[in-house]
Order: structure tokens, then C-alpha cells, then sequence
């Protein structure tokens, strides 16, 4: 049951692990974006779904009761923590990429407007992609 609820978060993950995996020379670079801090919002973003799909499969999920009493806190801490390890793993592992404390904290934005429009979202937006 635990899988099966919280397997579009995992897949959310791993996507995020592969793009930020791929090498600082195969990221196009588009000037007038950087401009923007076009990356920040993306960040924020990515790590705003990860959290709102953690959340809803942790709520649905009825393996693990205390998991699904303190679902919004135990997934904004796993995925601050996640997007932590990501910039660690950046600036150490992955090829050609590094390690950005601006990054961290726009992942760490984007956890925590998870978490402020957290009920909005799942009214809107996953009660009708995720059953």
C-alpha cells in the first residue's frame, strides 16, 4: 500500500535526481532567463510538487500510521533534506555541475509554498490526477 501511494512522488524524485545529474555542458543556457533567475523558479517548482505529492501519498498511504498523522512536516523535512543532499552531490559528484546555496534555499521555498498551499493544490489539482 506504501508504494502504491507514494509512487509518483518517488518517480517526481528521480526525475529530479536525473536532471539535476546531467552535466553543467548539456544545460542550454538562454541568456534573457538568466536574467530572471528563470533556475530559482524552477527549482522552487519542482520542489513544490515533490512536496505536494509527497504529502498526498503519505495521506493516503495506511501502512504507516504515524506517517500519515505528521504526513506534511515528516515530508517538508525529507524533502529540504533531499534538496540538500542534491546540491551536496552537485558540487561533489556530478560531473561539470555545482553546488549553489541559492538553489538550496529556492527548493527549500518551493517546500515551503508546498506547504502553505498544500490544501489548495490537492482540491484542485491532485484529487483529479492522482486516485
Amino acid at each position: 500500500m506504501f508504494l502504491r501511494h507514494t509512487k509518483w512522488a518517488m518517480l517526481w524524485a528521480l526525475l529530479i535526481l536525473i536532471l539535476c545529474g546531467i552535466p553543467g555542458r548539456d544545460i542550454p543556457h538562454i541568456s534573457f532567463l538568466e536574467l530572471l533567475s528563470f533556475d530559482k523558479f524552477v527549482h522552487a517548482g519542482i520542489f513544490f510538487v515533490l512536496l505536494n505529492l509527497s504529502v498526498r501519498g503519505f495521506l493516503m498511504q495506511s501502512s504507516y500510521s504515524k506517517l500519515q498523522s505528521f504526513a506534511k512536516p515528516i515530508a517538508f523535512i525529507i524533502c529540504v533534506i533531499y534538496g540538500g543532499s542534491l546540491e551536496i552531490m552537485q558540487g561533489t559528484i556530478f560531473e561539470q555541475r555545482s553546488a549553489d546555496i541559492f538553489d538550496f534555499l529556492a527548493n527549500s521555498f518551493g517546500c515551503i509554498m508546498g506547504l502553505l498551499l498544500y490544501s489548495w493544490t490537492e482540491k484542485i489539482i491532485l484529487k483529479k490526477i492522482i486516485k
